[in-house]
């Protein structure tokens, strides 16, 4: 267990995580939401903290951007490159581009679209809502990436993305997600409800746009699922937050 989680922190931050062999994905990847719980625990309190030190949108954009400092922008990254890949016109194109390192202009116009959006998000909330909304949507984000490795195919030969979901079980799986819910249960009570249900729809839209554009998924398609998760799931919390108390508030 310990070493499937030192793992993912390695793999998922910038955190320099020493292990004297690489361990199996399949024991690392139900690990992936609880480290990113931990991650949203690190930006929601920069979130919340700076708060009362500096106008709530200064406090939202440096809480951002420690998240993808801490992350390495590993996400960001993917969903840059998926976006850039919707640019091809026939599915070799596009699985093509999506091995490419190159940013294009596709993929600027999605990071810097998911970055600003969290920004305006986290902006609207108080600190008890930033920083158990960032805790739900980094931990809902990877949850969401985990179910997606389980249920949908794999690209052959497309990095180490796709090699963690071809090792992965069901079990595991099962674990990771069931992980993500009970987090996110326990930092927003019956928030869980509707921010779980918006994960899991833009999880599965992601997902079937990739198998119908690439025919399989790899971990940049992977990366945009978290993304599109954490952003749906920060939407969500803006308004449950508008409306209604945390149960711990």
């Amino acid at each position: 267990m310990k070493r499937g989680f030192l793992g993912a922190t390695q793999l998922l931050t910038i955190i320099p995580v020493q292990l004297s062999s690489p361990p199996k994905p399949a024991a690392t990847v139900p690990w992936f939401p609880v480290v990113g719980a931990l991650i949203g625990c690190a930006v929601g309190g920069i979130a919340a903290g700076l708060t009362e030190a500096v106008p709530a949108s200064v406090a939202a954009g440096i809480a951002v951007i420690a998240g993808t400092v801490l992350t390495g922008a590993i996400h960001e990254d993917g969903l840059a490159d998926t976006a850039d890949a919707l640019g091809g016109r026939t599915i070799e194109r596009r699985r093509e581009i999506l091995k490419d390192s190159r940013l294009g202009s596709y993929g600027v116009i999605g990071m810097f679209t998911t970055i600003i959006l969290r920004i305006l998000c986290v902006a609207t909330l108080n600190p008890a809502a930033a920083f158990a909304g960032l805790i739900a949507a980094h931990t809902l984000g990877r949850g969401a990436a985990v179910g997606v490795m389980a249920t949908a195919s794999e690209l052959p030969d497309s990095g180490l993305g796709a090699e963690y979901a071809r090792t992965l079980s069901r079990r595991s799986a099962l674990f990771g997600v069931a992980a993500a819910i009970s987090i996110t249960v326990l930092a927003t009570g019956w928030w869980a409800g509707p921010l779980v249900a918006i994960a899991t729809i833009g999880a599965v839209i992601v997902s079937v746009v990739a198998l119908r554009l690439f025919g399989a998924i790899n971990g940049d398609i992977l990366g945009a699922v978290e993304q599109v998760g954490e952003c749906l799931v920060l939407i969500v919390v803006s308004g449950l937050a508008a409306e209604h108390q945390l149960w711990w508030a």
